[in-house]
């Protein structure tokens, strides 16, 4: 199959999923959602904005459950995801996804950060496949911008031009 007929799937496959990939967040401070540097493409940490403002706050084994906070960091990953777009033009131009890096904020006895960040791993699992499968980081930290119980960026290389 053809580079141009394959063109769409990874978008094709995120809508047979039930899923829509977002309008880019606007940045909160002095940075750029996404750079590309050379075949590599490098996301800010992005929170779970739903049009505009966070759908829970708070910490996340206290105010947030641990399913709402997975249900977070899949929103964050699909975030990422548009950043991702916005600088590498298509999702099908994505060769894999290499690195996931999720904070999760957590109350002082909440130790399941790892199964928070399972909700922006599997996802990318869900979309990409095997190309999806990628190292991580899973940390717990007292608190995150505007009170998010979660933040994700991720790495992710593009094919060659």
């Amino acid at each position: 199959m053809s580079a141009a007929s394959e063109s769409g799937a990874i978008e094709a496959r995120l809508t047979e999923l039930g899923l829509t990939l977002p309008e880019v967040v606007p940045p909160l401070a002095a940075y750029r959602p996404a750079v590309r540097s050379g075949a590599y493409v490098y996301t800010a940490g992005q929170l779970p904005m739903v049009e505009g403002s966070l759908p829970l706050i708070g910490k996340v084994g206290g105010e947030v459950t641990a399913e709402e906070a997975k249900e977070l960091a899949r929103t964050c990953a699909l975030n990422a995801l548009a950043a991702v777009k916005s600088v590498a033009g298509d999702l099908d131009r994505v060769a894999r996804i290499v690195k996931v890096v999720g904070f999760v904020a957590s109350a002082p006895d909440f130790t399941g950060q790892a199964g928070v960040l399972n909700g922006a791993s599997e996802l990318l699992g869900e979309v990409f496949g095997d190309k999806g499968v990628h190292a991580r980081s899973a940390v717990g930290v007292a608190v995150l911008p505007l009170d998010s119980p979660v933040e994700v960026e991720i790495q992710v290389e593009l094919v060659a031009d």
